[in-house]
């Protein structure tokens, strides 16, 4: 049905024995943070290479590097240049690790076509995807700030090379829109996931909180008092019509689980267990 994956970096303990820590909670893959020793603009080929080798002698396949853009995404039409070089040089790191998949927040796409700042995320979103597909691979965009169907209209605007990283927890902290429905408005579109829980906890319109969260980052989101992430299961997502939901589009992918606090190891390791019982349901 599905498989299960991780991300290395939320264990705390460092990118080579996140991955171990990987194969140990039970996960199939893991998911890699393209950014501080792993950024592909510094790293070195022997760190390249010890990540394959772990991940290989793990049994776990590397299911996307994460390339985050930071502030405003693909918003800006002048600071997309140097963004798109690194998602470019992401790109080709992953293929050195046969992996076709990187995960990233592109801002907040305009629902109005019309709108010039839909025209300048088009021609960069389209250009990663043109280089993406060359390389067998694809730019997969988290939900999040948008409904879905203005995401998938962008995505199919762009043409080959760019899918949608589906983050259910995403769209209920933020109410952008329902996390199970939306499933069949993505449909093929979904090339991976991350399985995140979390609640709303005070009205806020979706662009207001991204947009407040590429000025304050994680401080600021930890703090606004607009949502809290949570542990898998503690959250509003609703897993059984969720994962029910994916299911019927087709999707066979990852699960690959995000908890971004300090020290979440053990909140991954109950993580791979909730959804392993919940599987056994559908």
């Amino acid at each position: 049905m599905f498989k299960i994956g991780t991300l290395a970096d939320w264990f705390g303990v460092g990118l080579i024995e996140g991955i171990r820590e990987s194969e140990r909670c039970g996960a199939e893959g893991v998911q890699i943070y393209a950014a501080d020793a792993f950024d592909p603009r510094t790293a070195d080929r022997a760190l390249i290479n010890a990540v394959r080798t772990t991940a290989r002698d793990c049994r776990q396949a590397i299911t996307a590097l994460c390339g985050e853009l930071g502030g405003y995404g693909l918003e800006k039409a002048e600071d997309n240049p140097d963004k798109l070089d690194y998602l470019r040089r992401v790109l080709e790191m992953a293929d050195l690790l046969d992996c076709r998949i990187v995960t990233t927040h592109i801002g907040v796409v305009p629902e109005d076509r019309a709108d010039p700042r839909y025209r300048i995320m088009l021609d960069a979103v389209g250009e990663a995807g043109r280089y993406a597909a060359a390389l067998g691979s694809f730019i997969a965009v988290e939900t999040g700030p948008e409904k879905i169907a203005t995401l998938r209209g962008l995505i199919d605007d762009c043409g080959a090379g760019v899918g949608i990283n589906y983050d259910p927890a995403n769209l209920v902290m933020v109410g952008a829109d329902d996390e199970v429905a939306a499933v069949r408005t993505a449909g093929e579109a979904i090339v991976h996931t991350h399985a995140k829980d979390g609640r709303a906890l005070r009205k806020i319109a979706p662009a207001d909180f991204y947009h407040q969260f590429a000025e304050g980052g994680l401080e600021w989101a930890a703090t606004c008092g607009c949502c809290e992430e949570t542990p898998l299961g503690e959250g509003s997502v609703r897993w059984i019509p969720y994962l029910k939901a994916l299911r019927e589009t087709g999707y066979d992918g990852y699960l690959t689980i995000e908890r971004e606090v300090k020290n979440g190891a053990e909140d991954i390791r109950m993580a791979v267990r909730f959804l392993r019982e919940t599987m056994k349901s559908l």
